[in-house]
Order: structure tokens, then C-alpha cells, then sequence
């Protein structure tokens, strides 16, 4: 089991930056890729961003390349996405999840976080 607390969630300006972080716990946080999805009211769980077990491989959603960041700190258990030059669009609920390998299906990983929300105003 692998328990995921995301925080760093907030109310920013457009053109803004937020940094969501993931506190992991429970089983090696080594052993498992990371990734960030969102979702919006009546929509499905999008693809945000995902890393790689040893941190050496990143994938980003077209929606985010070039804004946003992601990283791991494995000393830390922690994962986190920098988020720059946010823009209204990019509200949603923001969770962490873990699985066996990097992938931009949510069904591909395993365990997941509560979420954390994340609005941008005009």
C-alpha cells in the first residue's frame, strides 16, 4: 500500500506560478512512477504530467509543456509539480498518483491522492 497526500493547492492570478507537492508513505516510493492529473466538474481525469521510477524520464500533457515541471525527491518520498504561467484553464483538482510504470492512463496507476484544488483567476 501506498499512501499519497498531495498540498500546495491555492487560489493564484493568471500568469502565476503554484507548486504542488506529494508526500509519499507506505511501500518504496523508488519502485513506483509518478504522475499528476486533473479534473474539472463533468469531466474526465486528464493527464498532467508523470516521472519516472528513477526520475530520468518526464512526460508532459501538450497542454502544460513549457509551463510545467516535474520532479522527484526521492530522499524526501516527494514528488512535485512546478507550475508556471498558469491560466485560467488550468482550474481543476490536481492528484498524485503511483503505478509500476510511466504512463498518461489514468488506469495504469495504482494508488492516488485525495486531490488538491488548484484555481487560477482572470
Amino acid at each position: 500500500q501506498v499512501q499519497l497526500v498531495e498540498s500546495g493547492g491555492g487560489l493564484v492570478q493568471a500568469g502565476g506560478s503554484l507548486r504542488l507537492s506529494c508526500a509519499a508513505s507506505g511501500r518504496t516510493f523508488s519502485s513506483y512512477a509518478m504522475g499528476w492529473f486533473r479534473q474539472t466538474p463533468g469531466k474526465e481525469r486528464e493527464f498532467v504530467a508523470a516521472i519516472g521510477r528513477s526520475g530520468d524520464s518526464t512526460y508532459y500533457a501538450d497542454s502544460v509543456k513549457g509551463r510545467f515541471a516535474i520532479s522527484r525527491e526521492t530522499a524526501k518520498n516527494t514528488v512535485h509539480l512546478q507550475m508556471n504561467s498558469l491560466k485560467p484553464e488550468d482550474t481543476a483538482v490536481f492528484y498524485c498518483a503511483a503505478g509500476p510504470i510511466i504512463s498518461d492512463w489514468s488506469s495504469r496507476y495504482d494508488y492516488w491522492g485525495q486531490g488538491t484544488q488548484v484555481t487560477v483567476s482572470s
